[in-house]
């Protein structure tokens, strides 16, 4: 079934409900949501452009295809998202002040990627290319990073991190005390201070 690209630029939406929640195959271009509920929403091969989130709910909402260029999170509560089936082309994203949970990136090219000041909790962060991306002040209790290329990336004044420096990519990167301390868990070392 063919679908007619429905467009929009440079508006605002402000607790605005559209009919159903099926957003297949839209585009948005310049736009800013405050206040939505897309939670459960259907975001099939929307693109999503120069665009900011402020407070809004995405959670379980089904990205496949979707397209994130430019894109600007704050405030905003997503969960059980899976990221990994996103489109990877021109990937731009940062997220500010969110609660992101159970949400799963893995695959992605995120270069310079920013998660600041985000309780990022339980989400899978495998085989991922996150250099020179940032997780400052962020919370990452029960998250999960394997065979990430972290190079150069900022982790200061995160905390509730568990990353394995044996499976992941960690040269430059930029960790604060004392929770850079967990970087020897794994090894069963007893540090004492």
């Amino acid at each position: 079934m063919n679908r007619l690209l429905t467009v929009f630029e440079d508006e605002s939406f402000d607790k605005y409900k559209w009919a159903g929640k099926d957003l297949t195959d839209f585009e948005f271009s310049g736009c800013c949501f405050r206040n939505i509920n897309f939670s459960n929403y259907q975001l099939i091969r929307t693109s999503f452009s120069d665009c900011r989130f402020i407070s809004c709910n995405i959670s379980n909402a089904d990205v496949e295809g979707c397209r994130f260029q430019g894109v600007n999170f704050c405030s905003c509560k997503i969960l059980g998202i899976v990221f990994a089936k996103i489109s990877p082309f021109l990937l731009n994203w940062e997220f500010n002040d969110c609660q992101l949970q159970l949400c799963n990136f893995s695959g992605l090219n995120m270069k310079k990627s920013s998660f600041i000041s985000s309780k990022i909790h339980e989400s899978d962060f495998v085989n991922v290319d996150l250099q020179k991306s940032s997780f400052k002040y962020s919370d990452l209790s029960g998250s999960r990073f394997h065979n990430a290329d972290m190079t150069g990336t900022d982790f200061s004044d995160a905390k509730n991190f568990f990353i394995d420096v044996t499976t992941n990519k960690l040269k430059g990167a930029k960790f604060s005390l004392p929770e850079v301390l967990n970087l020897l868990h794994q090894f069963g070392i007893k540090i004492e201070y």
